[in-house]
């Protein structure tokens, strides 16, 4: 899974975009103008058409600061997106204005490439706008997200210049206006019926608390003034230190303090008890919408709780084979909770669990070449989740690093709780998270060339999170899964994701209660108790999220087969992946597409 930390962003700004015209109102209303200049011209229509996807790009940096850090877009550093209510409608509005050039260019006119390129940004952009009768910002805040997860971005500010340091103390000092409009928003929510399941929310107030009650160095917003390069000199240090000190205890401090009083106070007492999203006003719809968005599909919630109550029988027969490989005698209930509790499978101490997982990424790195002809160059490392998320956190996840900023990726484990972190699940776990996953997938996007930037930072989460998934299945081709526990790790994984399909469908469209959903993972699959509980309050929350991974992995499997089966002697396992991964992230059926007429053109060569 990509980085949940900024959920509560990605749930505004991916689907409506961001606002800082207060801040940079002159180069906002300057983009705005060309937009419709470039919708009343006539003549050069690819000229046109990259112009307009460069403007849109520098538009989306501009109002999304938190987007421009990640990227390694210059110049935002300094703020936070404007999440206020005018902003919000604002936004919603001028989604519309980039379909408008779009009309005003001939499509027969454009070259194949760039025809490609006009039917992805039609397609998100036309997308976005059907999103927007939706009020997904009104979710300001739940335990996956919301601002007391502001120190994801800081940790990705640019810290080798005076100025950088100046520009976090800047967002430090910015803080009380994030909450305050994160409280406006959840207030409108409560007046509208819109708010995430008050059972999800029971940790929320210790997260935000737990910001409050830190001494200044010991909060995970201060880290970057706990080490400094050697070109800033000691004063300056000093000086730098002295001013995030203070707008933590003048400014954050307070805020946060604040936003815990809200939530206690006033939010959870009012939050809704039922947990599917059909429950919500137009939750059907709103649903079923997600579900289109995140699968890039047309396929009907109750089309994906069939597949995936298929794919778990298929998946669970494998794990039974697995089971009576090992001569353990018993039922498949008696099998997972052996491997839920028995001490052989878990370590003991913090550091060595994350020491074990940089282990297996660098047994599989020399592995990369056999698979894939094209690897990134961009670096990724293997660190812990933050202490004060980990409760609330899954087991892990990846953030993508920045060439442009020069900022390696992170794979990020979780390190609470040790005893619910087998070690049966790591192989499968690595695969996914760093290499030949996430990492790997997002790493050679970023570094593509020739493709404007909304391709190359594209995010489709079926796509994403399919190859992710598919990426455990490589595992026995570089030397992992040698044990039948960490092959039944791998189909442990491998069977959850096949139960998101349908527990996330019973939950939100069939009105499955959480409990419910517990007890069909707990039947079926041998992660933890505390695991599964997290993962479905999880699902609760970020409705029709989960049911991307095994879309999408089906979809790459089912393409694989089909080379295989027309190239025969003549497939090349690298060729493929190179070809699966060598445009970006796309929709599956433009995915699909693309894979056959590769394969059609291989054929033509024989």
């Amino acid at each position: 899974m990509t980085h949940p930390g900024a959920l509560w962003l990605a749930v505004i700004l991916v689907a409506i975009g961001a606002d800082a015209a207060a801040q940079n109102p002159s180069r906002i209303a300057a983009i705005h103008q060309e937009q419709l200049a470039l919708a009343a011209q006539h003549g050069g229509d690819s000229v046109r058409l990259h112009r307009l996807f460069a403007l849109n790009w520098e538009y989306g940096n501009l109002e999304s600061p938190e987007t421009a850090t990640a990227v390694g877009y210059p110049g935002q550093n300094d703020r936070w997106t404007d999440n206020s209510l005018a902003a919000i409608d604002r936004r919603k509005r001028e989604l519309r204005d980039p379909l408008g050039v779009l009309r005003s260019i001939d499509r027969a006119t454009l070259g194949a490439a760039d025809q490609f390129n006009y039917d992805l940004f039609r397609g998100a952009a036309e997308l976005a706008i059907e999103g927007t009768r939706f009020p997904a910002e009104d979710f300001a805040i739940t335990q996956l997200g919301g601002p007391q997860y502001l120190a994801a971005t800081l940790e990705q500010n640019p810290t080798a210049t005076v100025k950088d340091y100046e520009d976090i103390v800047a967002r430090l000092g910015a803080v009380p206006a994030v909450i305050d409009q994160a409280i406006a928003l959840l207030d409108r929510g409560l007046a509208a019926g819109v708010t995430p399941p008050r059972v999800t929310l029971r940790d929320v107030p210790e997260q935000v608390q737990a910001l409050a009650g830190l001494n200044p160095m010991a909060s995970p917003l201060l880290v970057p003034f706990t080490h400094f390069p050697p070109a800033i000199v000691p004063a300056e240090r000093a000086r730098l230190t002295a001013a995030a000190t203070r707008a933590f205890t003048d400014r954050v401090r307070p805020a946060y303090a604040k936003l815990s009083a809200y939530l206690t106070s006033t939010y959870l007492p009012r939050a809704r008890a039922s947990v599917g999203m059909k429950e919500l006003p137009d939750g059907a719809a709103w649903y079923a919408y997600n579900a289109r968005r995140e699968t890039t599909t047309s396929l009907t919630p109750e089309r994906i709780h069939a597949i995936g109550l298929s794919e778990v029988r298929r998946i669970r027969a494998e794990m039974d084979s697995v089971i009576a490989s090992t001569g353990f005698k018993g039922s498949f209930a008696d099998f997972t909770r052996f491997l839920r509790t028995d001490r052989r499978f878990f370590l003991t101490d913090s550091a060595a669990l994350v020491r074990a997982y940089r282990d297996i990424a660098k047994r599989v790195d020399p592995e990369l070449v056999g698979l894939f002809g094209t690897l990134p160059r961009l670096t990724y490392g293997v660190t812990a989740i933050p202490s004060y998320q980990a409760k609330s956190q899954t087991t892990a996840y990846y953030q993508p690093g920045s060439p442009e900023a020069g900022r390696p990726g992170y794979y990020y484990v979780n390190t609470y709780a040790l005893d619910t972190r087998p070690t049966w699940e790591m192989e499968a776990l690595t695969l996914h998270e760093s290499v030949p996953g996430h990492h790997l997938q997002i790493a050679i996007a970023q570094e593509l060339s020739g493709l404007p930037e909304f391709r190359r930072n594209a995010g489709y989460t079926a796509f994403v999170e399919g190859w992710a998934l598919y990426s455990e299945s490589l595992g026995g081709a570089m030397g992992l899964y040698r044990d039948p526990y960490s092959r039944f790790g791998q189909l442990t994984y491998e069977v959850w994701r096949a139960i998101r399909l349908v527990v996330d469908t019973g939950i939100h469209s069939m009105g499955w209660s959480r409990q419910q959903a517990i007890d069909y993972f707990v039947a079926n699959s041998a992660k933890s108790e505390h695991d599964i509980t997290v993962e479905v309050d999880r699902y609760i929350v970020w409705p029709g999220q989960a049911l991307a991974y095994k879309i999408g992995e089906l979809k790459i499997r089912e393409l694989r087969a089909y080379a295989e089966r027309e190239l025969g002697a003549r497939f090349d396992i690298r060729r493929f992946h190179d070809e699966v991964l060598g445009r970006g992230a796309l929709p599956l059926d433009v995915l699909d597409a693309r894979i056959r007429a590769w394969v059609v053109a291989q054929r033509a060569r024989e």
